[in-house]
C-alpha cells in the first residue's frame, strides 16, 4: 500500500492526550522495573518513593509524582509570576498520571528484575513506549504535566530559548535526583540512577523527534470539540 493510499487518524488531538498519559505511565513504570534506574525528569519522585513508600505505603511512586508536579508548579508561578488555567489544569493530569502509573506497577509488579537479559529489554522498552507517548502528548492542545509545561512556559514567558530551557531543566532535575538519593540512601544506588537513566536522558530527545515525525505523517491532531478548545486553551477554529 503506497503512502498516498494511507488516510490519517482525524481529530486526534483530545485522544493523543489520553493515550499519551497511559503510555507515559506504562514506559516509566517498565523503566523502573528494569533496574537500571529511571528517567532523569522522573527520578526524584521514584527516589522518594523508593525511600518513604516501605514506611508509608500511601506515599507510592504515582503520588510522589503529585507532590513532586505541585511543587514545581508552585515554582514555575513564582518564577514567572503569573497563573493561567493551565495550571491546575497540568496538575489534574499529574494526577491522572500519577494514578495510571500506579495501576501499571501493581499490574507488572514493582519489584525489578534479576536476569540482566530481562533488565535490558524492560529499559528499551520503557525508552521506546515513554517517547512515542510524549511525542503524542505534545502535539495535543491539552496541559502536558508539570514537567514539559514548565519547560513551554518559561520558555513563552520570559523568551528564552527553549532547547537551553530544556537543557537547565533536565541538568537541574538529574542534580536534583542525585542529592535525594546521596541524602536519603547515603550511597550511589544504580537502580535509582544508573546506566538506564544515562540512555535515557542520550535517546529521548532524538526518538521523540522520530515519533513525532511518523505521527505528523499518518494522524491529524486537530481537535474533536474546536469550541471547547478554542474557548478554554484559543485553539483556532478551523
Amino acid at each position: 500500500m503506497s503512502e498516498k493510499t494511507v488516510k490519517p487518524v482525524r481529530r486526534f488531538g483530545e485522544a493523543a492526550y489520553a493515550v499519551g498519559i497511559v503510555l507515559c505511565a506504562l514506559g516509566v513504570a517498565i523503566s523502573a522495573k528494569s533496574g537500571l534506574g529511571v528517567s532523569h525528569v522522573v527520578a526524584p519522585a521514584f527516589i522518594l518513593s523508593s525511600y518513604l513508600e516501605p514506611v508509608a505505603p500511601v506515599f507510592t511512586f504515582g503520588f510522589a509524582e503529585y507532590v513532586v508536579q505541585g511543587v514545581l508548579l508552585l515554582l514555575l508561578a513564582l518564577f514567572v509570576k503569573r497563573i493561567t488555567i493551565s495550571y491546575p489544569l497540568a496538575f489534574v493530569t499529574a494526577l491522572i498520571y500519577g494514578f495510571t502509573l500506579d495501576m501499571w506497577r501493581l499490574l507488572l509488579g514493582a519489584d525489578p528484575a534479576e536476569e540482566l537479559y530481562l533488565q535490558i529489554i524492560y529499559m528499551i522498552a520503557g525508552a521506546f513506549v515513554t517517547s512515542f507517548s510524549i511525542a503524542l502528548m505534545l502535539r495535543s492542545y491539552l496541559p502536558q504535566q508539570a514537567y514539559d509545561f514548565a519547560v513551554k512556559e518559561i520558555s513563552t514567558v520570559k523568551k528564552y530559548n527553549m532547547n537551553k530551557v530544556k537543557w537547565i531543566y533536565d541538568m537541574s532535575s538529574l542534580t536534583v535526583a542525585v542529592a535525594l538519593m546521596l541524602a536519603l540512601f547515603g550511597r550511589f544506588d544504580l537502580s535509582l540512577i544508573g546506566p538506564g537513566t544515562l540512555i535515557i536522558a542520550a535517546v529521548n530527545a532524538p526518538m521523540i523527534g522520530l515519533f513525532g515525525r511518523f505521527c505528523d505523517k499518518y494522524i491529524d491532531f486537530s481537535p474533536l470539540f474546536p469550541k471547547f478548545a478554542n474557548k478554554v486553551f484559543k485553539v483556532p477554529l478551523d
